[in-house]
């Protein structure tokens, strides 16, 4: 970005010690000149000893700068510059010490970023040395021993002239046995803000403090009726835990003016831990959690901390807005789950916090858009995305206010660039977060006196800062609020403001976008996944008898799939996937058909009962079990092919479903069991079994039915023959009884009959019946009847059959 080379407001002071400073080089030319001409000292490799240009150029002492108090001095101020120097070489230092040099002000924001990527460079230009007793000196510095040390001087000591950043370096000098002349060994470069009075325009500064943490939670929750949270781990605990990341955030954030930018996932999260909850183990199984306490103060010392702040909430699970936009906005619902996510926005962080968020604003990962992020941004209802300086560029001599109007009723909110960037990295080395704090001061206050209008700059760090990173930020917001060239505001208020005319307003193309950042994205497969869970997850929800149990924590947990978060940790991406849809599979299957074995019918009609199975912990409804018969000309199921029967089962029962089926012939008959929903959908997997029918067709009857009449017709000859012989014996005995009488006296004939005689002819006459009803003996007389009539019986026989 292009910038003015001088800045308004400038006095005269800093000419004349510039000047100072330039004639006191050219008087030492000459000397510097001799020492050129000087014979090349002998290799180090050949003699054993460090060649001075060798030395020079890689600086044997490293010098660390470890806190420069007040980072922004004003008049009256006493400035303490402490550190450490360290001989890194193979030969003591004698006679080193160490001195504060302070360079002529930095006038241009990449003139800042110049020194800071030279900051220990020895050869480069230092500035003068602040004399008198304002140094510190060491007898000898052993090699790789550290010593501290400590310089305070008078800020009107270092005759600074008007408002500017200037060069402040920390320099060690000394000698060694193979280079026996003071020379520098050493050096640290930083910046030093001065602005002793109250500007007379202050930049109006908003600074996002972000509260943003990765995915913890699964979707799993216990099966009593308070649905216990399951955690993936216990990460989130340490997080917010005495001294975690969290803790830190909130701590340091108290009492700063700045805008909360939360998570709103994050505080549903804390949330659920203040209560019970589980924590998966690495076996797969859970253990109880123990850190509600922990998870109670976090949330206690938040709602402190936020009072009388802004907070502005992203969409739920802070999605990925850049993977969303060129990765799944052709797969079917995608957006709808940002909709999702910024819906439940406003209602998490109210329940929780007690305050009413702004969720106007979108923040894509690192500030970088292009037009298709702008249009999924801003397609769930915000209108307002948070980009940055280096993605929106401006090709102008300042830097101009963060608000610029996009088109179609959008506001990019621009954050500064250099400022948003200076926390970065490795910033655990006191050095490290000291130059971060004092480079920050410095493009502020060089950015506020680059004109004199007023701007709004907006300052958007990482969103998941280190606690080293933490302490930093929070160490230069508060030099800056307690400055003298800025002042605070809301986010809101910096979307607001009036956008600067000659500010770039048009949204960088597609092939503008990073290559960097493109290839950490969310692939298109993870938006298929998600996709095919909810699919799944709509066909499941119908049959619940309480969706909400299933419907929101699975929801919540689809808005996780698509964290910003999961960028460059791909594999951890996927499991957290394949974990949620996993668990849903079981919960479907949970619901399903008993298995049966082949069923005989014996009958021209029966029932078949179809169980089904409900392991879930409520009741399901709304579901319809279908029978069907391959083979309906053999057996048909409810007077056709198929029957339907509507279902409801409670939860963890089974319920028996029959079925009334008709036979119409022999055989075997596949049929098929199949629920449905009530839209006509599949519901799980079906159930095939054979039913065997062994029924008794018609013709079968009349077969039978003719052997029976067979029989009663053979039953009903044999008895009128036996009865025709009956009578026939009976004519015979009184025949024969009655040519006894005729030969007989008349007065035997008379007299009674004796009675031996008269029981002998009742015992021939029942041998007479019996060999009539039974088979003949061979000592029975042949019979002497006439053959069977075969006519039918008399009137008024019955036969008995």
């Amino acid at each position: 970005m292009a910038e003015a080379a001088d800045f308004q407001g400038t006095s005269a002071s800093p000419a004349r010690g510039w000047l100072r400073r330039t004639g006191a080089l050219l008087a030492g030319a000459p000397l510097l000149a001799g020492l050129l001409q000087l014979p090349v000292a002998t290799p180090a490799d050949a003699t054993g000893q460090e060649s001075p240009q060798a030395a020079s150029s890689a600086g044997s002492v490293s010098v660390a700068v470890d806190s420069l108090s007040p980072s922004a001095p004003s008049e009256g101020d006493t400035i303490t510059v402490s550190g450490t120097v360290t001989n890194n070489g193979k030969r003591t230092v004698t006679g080193a010490h160490v001195d504060l040099k302070v360079g002529p002000p930095l006038e241009t924001r990449s003139a800042i970023d110049t020194l800071a990527k030279k900051s220990d460079d020895i050869q480069g230009p230092s500035g003068e040395k602040v004399g008198g007793k304002y140094t510190e000196k060491f007898s000898a510095l052993t090699p790789g021993v550290a010593e501290p040390f400590s310089i305070s001087v008078p800020a009107d000591k270092l005759e600074l002239g008007g408002d500017g950043v200037y060069q402040l370096a920390v320099a060690l000098s000394g000698k060694t046995s193979a280079q026996p002349w003071d020379q520098v060994l050493g050096i640290q470069r930083t910046f030093l803000p001065w602005q002793p009075e109250d500007a007379g325009t202050k930049t109006k500064t908003t600074f996002l403090w972000p509260l943003i943490s990765s995915a913890h939670m699964a979707a799993e929750t216990g099966s009593n009726e308070q649905q216990t949270p399951v955690f993936r781990d216990d990460e989130l605990a340490e997080e917010i835990a005495p001294g975690g990341r969290l803790d830190q955030m909130v701590s340091l954030g108290k009492g700063l003016d700045v805008t909360w930018v939360v998570d709103p996932d994050l505080l549903a999260s804390v949330d659920a831990m203040t209560g019970s909850y589980e924590v998966r183990d690495a076996d797969g199984g859970t253990t109880p959690g123990k850190n509600q306490e922990v998870a109670k103060n976090w949330l206690a010392d938040l709602q402190q901390a936020v009072t009388g702040e802004e907070v502005a909430a992203l969409p739920f699970g802070d999605p990925d807005l850049a993977s969303l936009a060129h990765n799944g906005t052709n797969v079917t619902g995608s957006l709808n789950h940002l909709k999702e996510a910024t819906d439940a926005a406003d209602e998490t962080v109210n329940t929780i916090l007690h305050v009413k968020p702004s969720t106007d604003f979108v923040w894509p990962v690192d500030g970088a858009v292009d037009p298709s992020i702008v249009k999924v941004a801003t397609s769930a209802g915000a209108d307002k995305v948070i980009t940055r300086s280096d993605s929106l560029q401006d090709n102008l001599s300042y830097t101009p206010s963060a608000a610029r109007p996009i088109g179609g009723g959008t506001t990019a909110v621009v954050a500064d660039s250099r400022m948003s960037t200076a926390f970065q990295g490795d910033l655990t080395k006191a050095s490290a977060s000291t130059l971060a704090v004092q480079r920050f001061l410095a493009q502020s206050l060089t950015l506020g006196l680059q004109t004199g209008k007023q701007r709004s700059v907006v300052v958007a760090p990482q969103r998941m800062p280190s606690v080293s990173q933490a302490q930093a930020m929070a160490e230069a917001l508060a030099a800056l609020q307690g400055g003298n060239w800025s002042e605070s505001q809301d986010l809101t208020a910096a979307a607001k403001a009036k956008p600067d005319p000659a500010a770039n307003t048009k949204v960088p193309p597609a092939s503008a976008y990073p290559s960097s950042l493109r290839k950490q994205e969310l692939p298109r497969a993870a938006f298929e996944q998600i996709a095919r869970t909810q699919k799944k997850l709509d066909k499941f929800k119908v049959i619940l008898t309480r969706q909400s149990r299933v419907v929101t924590p699975f929801g919540r947990a689809m808005n996780r799939e698509m964290s910003t978060s999961w960028r460059g940790r791909g594999v951890a991406a996927v499991g957290y996937r394949d974990g949620i849809e996993s668990y849903l599979n079981g919960l479907v299957d949970g619901v399903k058909l008993i298995e049966k074995s082949e069923t005989k019918l014996s009958g021209r009609s029966a029932t078949i009962p179809v169980t089904v199975q409900n392991n879930l912990v409520q009741g399901v409804e709304h579901l319809q079990l279908r029978l069907t018969s391959k083979n309906p000309t053999r057996l048909k199921i409810g007077g056709d092919a198929y029957e339907e029967q509507p279902v409801t089962v409670n939860g963890g029962h089974a319920q028996s479903v029959k079925f009334t089926t008709s036979a119409n012939a022999n055989g075997q008959a596949e049929v098929v069991a199949q629920l449905y929903t009530e839209d006509g959908q599949r519901y799980g997997a079906p159930v095939t079994f054979d039913v065997r029918v062994t029924e008794v067709t018609p013709t079968v009857m009349l077969v039978i039915g003719g052997g029976v009449l067979l029989l009663v017709l053979a039953g009903f000859r044999m008895y009128t023959q036996r009865k025709r012989a009956a009578a026939r014996e009976a004519a015979e005995d009184d025949a024969a009884e009655a040519d006894d009488d005729t030969d007989l006296p008349q007065s035997q004939a008379d007299a009674p009959q004796n009675p031996d005689a008269s029981g002998a002819r009742l015992e021939q006459e029942n041998g007479a019946g019996s060999r009539a009803n039974g088979p003949e003996q061979p000592s029975d007389p042949t019979p002497d009847t006439a053959a069977e009539s075969a006519d039918p019986s008399g009137t008024g026989e019955r036969v008995d059959r």
